[in-house]
C-alpha cells in the first residue's frame, strides 16, 4: 500500500473525522482557556491555528493541534505573574519564534530517543484519564474542570474526588443522553444504508433533540451549564473585538523570555511526544519529520500570540479521535479548523444546544480504545524490562501530570536498560568431558564498565577444581576495567582454587593474552557451534544451575 497518499484521497472520510474532532475540539478549547484563566475565545483562537496553519505547515497526516491541557498549570501561573493577558501573549510569540529557531536548528530528533513501551504508556495513560474525565459529564456533573487533565484539578478537586461528587449530582437527563450517544456510536455503523452519516454526527443530533424533549421534564431538563458555552458576539464589530494584540513594550521584560522559553520546551516535549504516539497508531504508519513539526508548531504558536490565541501543540486526544473516526489526511484536521472558525464567528448559539453529555459519549469510547485490556497483555508478554517502565508511566501521568508521568517512565525505562545490559554481558553453559566440568563464559558484543560487578561476581562464585574458558570472539568492545578484573582471576584467583581458565578470542587491542597450545579435544570444543546457551550473565543463575547438575 501506498501511504503517500493525496490530500484529497479520502475526502468523504476525512470531513466526517473533521466533524467528529470538531464537535469534541469546541469545549476543550473552552475548558483549556478557562483552566488557564485565559478568556474562552482565547481558546478557540489556538483551535482554530491548530487546524489550519499548523494542520497546513505540519508533515503529519494525522496530528491534530489546539490548546494543550499539559500548558494549564504553564498558563495560568504565567497570565497571573505577568500581570496582564496582552503581555503574555508576548511570551506565546517569544515561544513560537524559539520553536521555529529548535525546527531549524534540526533539534526535533531528540524525538527519536522516546522508547516505545514510555509512548504506548502515556497513550493508555491518556485513555484513561480521558474515561476518568468524562465521567461526570456523562452524568451531568459538569463542574469548572472541562479540559483539564491533570489529576489535581484547578477548582480544587482530583480526578477521583470529581467522581465521588459525581455521585451526588447525578442527572438523569444527562445519564440517558450519554446512554444513547454510546449505543448510536458503536452502533449506527452497522445500520445499512444510514451508516453514510457518521455516528458522532447523529449522535450529536440526537443529543440536541433529546435535550430539546426533556426541557419541559423538571426531572430530565438540562440547564446551561450542561452544555456547550461558546462566546456570542452582537455584531461582527464584537468578533473582531475578541481578538487581542500582544503588548510589544513589554519585550526587555525578562519574565516574559523565561516564560517563552518555558512554553517553547513543554510545548516542543509534548508536540514531539504526541506526534509519535500518533503515527503509533497511525494505519498506514507514515512517519514526519519532527523538525518540520517544531516549525508548523513554531509558526502557529507566533501567529496564535499575535492574534491572542493560547499555546498550541500537538493533541492526542483529538488525533486519536481523527484517526478512530477515519481521518487518513491532513484534510481532516484543516476541516476541523475550518469548522470552528465558521461555527465561532456565525452560529455559536446552535453550538450552545450540544449537550456535554454527547460529547463525553464520543470521548469515552475513544478512551477505551487507548486503553483496551488487550494493550496491558501485549506489553506484559513483552518482559518486564517493557512491562515496568509502561506501567509506571501509565500510573505516573494518571496521578500527576502528563510531563511528569513522562518524565519517570523515561528513569525507570533507562535504569531497565541499565539493569538488562548489566545481566547480558555474558552467556554461559556447563559441560561435561572425562576430563573434567568445563564452563563457558561467552562475553557479549559490547561489555562496559556497567558489566564490572555481574562479572566479578561469577568469577568469584566459580567452583574449584573446574576449565573455565572465557570466549570473546563475538565481542566489539570491552571496558578497560572488566579486562583488569579478567587478568586478576586468571593470574591470582584461579590458581587459589585449582581453575584452569581459558582465554580465547581476545583482540590484541584490549591486550590480554590468549591461552596458547590448546588440545586438540579442547581447540575442537572452541570451535564447535555454541548450541546449547542457557542463560544470560547473571552469576544466581549460574549458581543454580550449577548445582542443578
Amino acid at each position: 500500500m501506498n501511504k503517500q497518499i493525496s490530500i484529497f484521497s479520502n475526502i468523504k472520510g476525512d470531513f466526517s473525522a473533521g466533524l467528529v474532532v470538531f464537535l469534541i475540539a469546541v469545549p476543550l478549547c473552552l475548558g483549556i482557556a478557562l483552566a488557564s484563566g485565559a478568556p474562552l475565545f482565547a481558546g478557540m483562537i489556538s483551535g482554530i491555528i491548530g487546524g489550519l496553519v499548523i494542520g497546513f505547515l505540519s508533515g503529519s497526516q494525522l496530528s491534530v493541534s489546539g490548546p494543550a491541557a499539559g500548558l494549564t498549570a504553564v498558563v495560568l501561573v504565567a497570565i497571573t505573574k505577568l500581570g496582564a493577558f496582552d503581555v503574555f501573549l508576548l511570551s506565546v510569540v517569544i515561544g513560537g519564534a524559539i520553536q521555529l529557531i529548535l525546527g531549524l536548528i534540526k533539534a526535533g530528533t531528540v524525538a527519536n530517543y522516546f522508547p516505545s513501551n514510555v509512548i504506548t504508556g502515556m497513550l493508555t495513560a491518556i485513555g484513561i484519564i480521558i474515561i476518568l474525565k468524562q465521567l461526570p459529564h456523562a452524568f451531568g456533573y459538569d463542574a469548572d474542570s472541562e479540559g483539564d487533565f491533570n489529576f489535581i484539578q484547578v477548582d480544587g478537586e482530583n480526578t477521583f474526588s470529581a467522581l465521588l461528587s459525581t455521585i451526588n449530582h447525578i442527572n438523569l437527563g444527562a445519564t440517558l443522553i450519554t446512554i444513547i450517544s454510546i449505543l448510536i456510536i458503536l452502533y449506527w455503523s452497522k445500520i445499512p444504508k444510514l451508516n453514510v452519516v457518521p455516528a458522532p454526527l447523529v449522535a450529536v443530533i440526537t443529543g440536541i433533540l433529546l435535550n430539546t424533549a426533556f426541557s419541559g421534564s423538571e426531572l430530565l431538563a438540562l440547564g446551561s451549564n450542561h452544555l456547550v458555552t461558546l462566546p456570542v458576539a452582537g455584531s461582527f464589530g464584537d468578533f473582531v473585538n475578541q481578538f487581542t494584540l500582544p503588548n510589544f513594550s513589554a519585550i526587555t521584560n525578562k519574565d516574559v523570555w523565561i516564560t517563552g522559553a518555558t512554553i517553547a520546551i513543554v510545548a516542543s516535549v509534548e508536540t514531539l511526544l504526541n506526534v509519535e504516539a500518533t503515527e503509533k497508531l497511525d494505519p498506514l504508519k507514515r512517519h514526519t519529520s519532527p523538525n518540520r513539526e517544531l516549525k508548523a508548531q513554531g509558526i502557529g504558536n507566533m501567529i496564535s500570540g499575535l492574534i491572542g490565541g493560547l499555546p498550541i501543540t500537538s493533541v492526542i486526544v483529538r488525533s486519536s479521535a481523527n484517526i478512530n473516526a477515519g481521518g487518513k489526511t491532513k484534510l481532516a484536521t484543516m476541516t476541523h479548523g475550518a469548522l470552528l472558525l465558521v461555527c465561532t464567528a456565525l452560529i455559536p448559539a446552535l453550538l450552545n444546544k450540544i449537550p456535554l453529555a454527547t460529547l463525553a459519549a464520543v470521548l469515552l469510547v475513544t478512551g477505551y480504545k487507548l486503553c483496551k485490556i488487550s494493550i496491558f497483555k501485549e506489553m506484559f508478554k513483552n518482559g518486564k524490562y517493557q512491562w515496568v517502565p509502561f506501567v509506571v508511566t501509565v500510573l505516573a501521568i494518571v496521578f500527576t501530570d502528563l510531563l511528569v508521568g513522562i518524565a519517570l517512565g523515561m528513569v525507570v525505562s533507562v535504569l531497565a536498560i541499565l539493569r538488562g545490559n548489566m545481566k547480558s554481558s555474558y552467556y554461559f553453559r556447563k559441560e561435561k568431558y572425562h576430563s573434567g566440568d568445563s564452563i563457558r563464559l561467552e562475553l557479549a558484543q559490547e561489555v562496559s564498565f556497567l558489566n564490572k560487578a555481574s562479572i566479578l561476581l561469577t568469577l568469584d562464585h566459580m567452583p574449584e577444581n573446574i576449565t573455565l574458558v572465557i570466549d570473546a570472539h563475538k565481542t566489539a568492545y570491552i571496558d578497560f576495567d572488566v579486562l583488569q578484573t579478567i587478568r586478576e582471576f586468571k593470574d591470582i584467583k584461579a590458581p587459589q582454587k585449582n581453575i584452569k581458565v581459558i582465554l580465547t578470542g581476545f583482540k590484541s587491542v584490549y591486550n590480554i593474552q590468549n591461552t596458547p597450545d590448546l588440545s586438540v579435544e579442547e581447540q575442537s570444543r572452541l570451535n564447535s557451534p555454541q548450541v546449547h546457551t542457557i542463560s544470560s550473565g547473571n552469576h544466581k543463575e549460574l549458581l543454580k544451575e550449577l548445582q542443578l547438575n
